[in-house]
């Protein structure tokens, strides 16, 4: 009886999850949530060439890396064919494995944020659309 109950308890938060995460913007179809990360690396690619155009909501590019020799797991995010950084090391390997199997997972642009010590940050919300 307490494993029929933690199996009803489990598939009720699971989809409790699942209704809490899924989207729907105005003319948009619906999309699952993944994550929000802060972009790695921006320092150390075209980020700071192409800053000026970029805008939240903007779609970005995930391309997986699984020959990186820094992280087998590795997911790179792009602008427009500009390497812009990584999804971080710490939170890329739900996303790798993902892609790694075929779905269609996308990502946008949800927050720029520039320093005046020029240090720049760029947060992006990876999604899979319905």
């Amino acid at each position: 009886m307490i494993e029929i109950h933690n199996s009803v308890r489990a598939a009720i938060a699971v989809i409790a999850l699942l209704c809490c995460a899924v989207s729907v913007r105005a003319g948009d179809t619906a999309e699952i949530l993944v994550q929000v990360s802060l972009t790695a690396g921006l320092r150390y690619h075209d980020a700071k060439a192409v800053w000026d155009g970029l805008h939240v909501g903007d779609r970005l590019a995930l391309v997986r890396e699984p020959d990186n020799p820094y992280d087998a797991n590795a997911v790179r995010v792009e602008w427009n064919g500009h390497k812009l950084g990584y999804i971080p090391r710490t939170e890329n390997q739900a996303v790798a494995r993902q892609i790694d199997r075929g779905n269609p997972l996308q990502a946008r642009i949800r927050k720029l944020t520039y320093y005046r010590n020029h240090r720049r940050k760029l947060e992006l919300e990876v999604f899979l659309p319905l």
